[in-house]
């Protein structure tokens, strides 16, 4: 055999030997690698809402002064709504069979309001101390902790918002004690048992967080981090980068199985953060601030959906423009302290005009119910300065605006046809202090009509109570 044949043989033996070789003594077949477990996900939300809308009636509302919420003004205009949707809007509308018509001459219709900046529930009516759940103040990073378990659906407050402010819609946050407060829940405006009952199907949860002075403030008195601006964005920054590191392994994980990673609830929220399912609504009024909060988001690939107050969001437009990032903004609150003092009360006309995304928004209990008001007050600034401004255009800042920034536009926000059918009807023009709401549909029931005692809001907790039966 030559020496060519017997490398040919000595291969041939070994391809032989190899499966042999794989083969137990015993016959029994090899082990094979072990198969990891299929990843279990962890709820997203394991609270869902409950809503449900209130039985309503097909109506048209004719003759009136129309504000689409969608810049568009209607003069001798109508609404038709039904099955809790708005069916049509215009001039001549045919009321079908059995609807329900109200003439709205010398009157207005607009949207609901939706007020993307409140604590209702959390701080309740009557303040007092046992009533005081908005702030979980025991560390400057609480992630962890949810708005919505703090929601009283007692609270008076609610009802005065619909019936005094035509408000429908609204989003309740912690308080900005801390940097990261927790999240934020949305709710419709409704009678409800519970908060799930009134959480507003499919929106999305927001994280508030909160700059400036609050933070330092609270915690620096405690000497304790952070106790400066400094501080303030050291912490932020090492809890960012703890999330990135924990969606790292939770994103891992869900793609390949194995051994799931520790869970953390407030690490839960920043991931959701991270991935885009949870909104930043962030408390900050100085415009370097805001600039820096911007920088700290591309750095760590997260989005700020909203600054709120952003007193000096007029200095910086065409960042928050560029980055689509929104402004929630006061008409007039300045001076309050150092941090607000440069607020000016053309403050959101130059953000629109500047073709930011911008809105008016309350942070009160008792501003909740004047919202249109307040609104006024920008418009009469703004035309003071040169700034030209429609009503019809500013109805905006009061409903489409604040419903794009929490996600729900789809949804709700502006008459047109398919939306949620939350519609005010005003006695008058709705930036007159004389105007009040004179109904209120919420998914086309009517909640509030201020000419039938019945159906006038009063919550559990004020039954029985002298003058519980008034609106106030």
């Amino acid at each position: 055999m030559n020496s060519g044949r017997a490398i040919r043989a000595l291969l041939s033996a070994a391809i032989v030997a190899v499966p042999l070789a794989g083969c137990a003594a015993d016959g029994k077949k090899p082990a094979t690698a072990e198969k990891k477990a299929p990843p279990v996900r962890y709820a997203r939300d394991p609270y869902p809402s409950t809503y449900r809308a209130y039985p309503g009636a097909p109506t048209l509302v004719r003759n009136a002064t129309v504000f689409d919420g969608e810049g568009r003004r209607i003069d001798g205009g109508a609404v038709l709504f039904a099955d809790g949707k708005v069916v049509a809007v215009g001039q001549t509308l045919d009321a079908p069979a059995g609807a329900t018509v109200i003439d709205g001459q010398g009157k207005f219709v607009t949207p609901g309001i939706v007020d993307i900046h409140s604590h209702l529930g959390d701080y309740p009516s009557p303040g007092v101390q046992a009533h005081s759940d908005g702030n979980e103040a025991t560390a400057p990073i609480t992630a962890d902790v949810w708005a919505e378990h703090s929601v009283w659906p007692q609270d008076p407050g609610f009802g005065r918002a619909l019936a005094n402010g035509g408000v429908t819609t609204l989003q309740i946050l912690p308080g900005s004690a801390n940097l990261m407060g927790g999240r934020s829940v949305v709710l419709k405006n409704v009678y409800a048992r519970t908060m799930q009952a009134m959480k507003f199907p499919g929106a999305p949860y927001g994280l508030k967080m909160a700059c400036g002075e609050n933070p330092k403030r609270v915690y620096g008195s405690k000497n304790r981090e952070p106790s400066t601006r400094m501080g303030n964005v050291a912490v932020d920054r090492q809890t960012w980068a703890k999330a990135v590191a924990y969606k790292r392994k939770w994103d891992k994980y869900e793609k390949e199985g194995g051994d799931p990673p520790e869970r953390d609830i407030g690490m839960d929220t920043l991931r959701g953060v991270l991935s885009g399912e949870i909104l930043v609504q962030n408390h900050c009024y100085r415009a370097d601030e805001m600039a820096i909060v911007l920088d700290m988001a591309k750095e760590f690939g997260y989005k700020v959906t909203a600054f709120h107050h952003a007193v000096e969001a007029y200095k910086i437009a065409d960042l928050l423009k560029a980055s689509g990032t929104c402004a929630a903004v006061w008409a007039d609150w300045y001076g309050f302290k150092m941090e607000s003092y440069d607020g000016i009360g053309e403050n959101l006309a130059i953000l629109d005009r500047s073709g930011a995304c911008a809105m008016i928004h309350s942070d009160d209990e008792n501003g909740i119910q004047r919202l249109n008001q307040e609104v006024a007050k920008v418009l009469s600034s703004a035309r003071h300065a040169g700034i030209q401004i429609s009503d019809a255009a500013a109805w905006k800042w009061l409903s489409l605006g604040p419903a794009t920034a929490l996600g729900i536009d789809a949804q709700t926000g502006s008459l047109k046809p398919g939306k949620m059918a939350d519609v005010v009807l005003w006695n008058g023009n709705p930036f007159s202090v004389y105007t009040r709401p004179e109904k209120v549909w919420v998914d086309g029931a009517l909640l509030y009509d201020a000419n039938d005692p019945k159906r006038r809001p009063v919550s559990d907790f004020e039954l029985g109570q002298p003058g519980s039966g008034d609106v106030k």
